[in-house]
């Protein structure tokens, strides 16, 4: 070989490492960036998109998506400029697709797109109150007509219960195996759906005899904690930020909602209640009940219950006998509520502060 030759050699192979290394390393190379302050905007905001790279790589074009959506291009690290529109609040994708010499690779950045407005906050007004079974540990609370049915949990001592709730007597009861933990209930039709905290099983009863007739598993979520139905759709928490529309055939989770209010996402929501229209929801732990649209999972009011735990008898443990349930005697336009192993059930009127 020439000397000639071999200094050809010599020039033309780093080129050759170099092309193969500019190819390979697209992928992991870049990653996106906003100017939202802490990733997040009010809905319909206006937000610059950019890249950046872990190295100086050249690439031909880059096309920007939100949710699936295409929402703008560059050909370079430069930003882009745009307003972003979410049928669903919450958590949501950006993508940044890059193209290189017929290559491409894909990165993701999440997004939350906030409530415009701050939640309405609400106080109550006591109306009435009935008695409570004490050893009752309230996961889930619906009426249907005047009847007031109840799921209990803990292990051990979970049930299913209907109850009087002019007087607190237990009219029907069926005990859970103490393996289960129960948590929330609704009720469609002839059909009452029982979750369970870890069990990853629900269950399926006759509202008339509480014969059990069939169980469903979780699909994408990991827990069942609280239960709500509009006639129709099934609602579910799980203890995420989620609130499932579930699958009327087999009880599995399909889309979600996330409650969204103008500074943040709220998690933790327990026990559910569908009222005109709207999800109302306890959040664990939380002396408060969440208004929330089920559309659009947008956070419009908050009712305000602290002082409410004042109005019952000394609790054993205060940090876990919390406000947990919420029946709407829909009949009559009325709204009860209730704690774990409260003594008392109190129809209460919602009112402005």
């Amino acid at each position: 070989m020439t000397a000639k030759a071999k200094h050809l050699i010599l020039f033309i192979l780093p080129l050759l490492l170099i092309a193969c290394s500019d190819t390979g390393s697209l992928d992991g190379n870049y990653t996106i960036t906003t100017d939202a302050q802490k990733n997040a905007i009010k809905n319909g905001g206006e937000i610059t998109i950019s890249l950046k790279a872990k190295k100086n790589i050249a690439f031909d074009s880059v096309s920007y998506s939100f949710d699936g959506k295409r929402i703008g291009s560059s050909n370079g690290l430069e930003g882009v400029t745009t307003t972003l529109s979410s049928q669903k609040l919450g958590q949501r994708e950006l993508s940044a697709t890059i193209y290189a010499g017929g290559e491409s690779t894909t990165t993701t950045q999440k997004l939350n797109i906030l409530h415009t407005k701050a939640p309405k906050v609400y106080g109550y007004k006591i109306i009435n109150r009935y008695p409570h079974q004490t050893d009752a540990y309230t996961q889930g609370l619906e009426f249907v007509g005047d009847t007031l049915y109840e799921s209990n949990g803990s292990y051990g001592e979970s049930n299913l219960r209907k109850v009087d709730y002019k007087t607190g007597k237990v009219l029907k009861e069926e005990k859970l195996d103490k393996a289960y933990f129960a948590e929330g209930m609704t009720i469609i039709g002839d059909n009452i759906y029982q979750l369970t905290w870890k069990g990853n099983t629900g269950f399926i009863y006759n509202r008339n005899t509480f014969e059990t007739t069939g169980t469903f598993t979780y699909n994408k979520s990991r827990e069942g904690w609280g239960l709500a139905n509009d006639g129709k759709v099934i609602y579910k928490s799980d203890g995420t930020s989620k609130i499932w529309t579930l699958d009327p055939s087999n009880l599995s989770e399909q889309s979600y909602i996330e409650p969204t209010h103008n500074n943040g996402v709220m998690s933790a929501l327990n026990e559910l209640e569908w009222v005109n229209g709207k999800i109302y929801a306890n959040t664990y732990q939380k002396e408060s009940i969440a208004i929330v649209d089920p559309t659009t999972g947008a956070l419009e009011g908050l009712v305000d219950l602290r002082t409410l735990k004042k109005e019952v008898q000394k609790l054993t443990d205060p940090a876990n006998e919390v406000l947990n349930g919420i029946a709407y005697k829909a009949n009559e336009g009325r709204l009860f509520v209730t704690g774990k192993h409260w003594n008392t059930l109190f129809e209460i009127e919602i009112v402005e502060k």
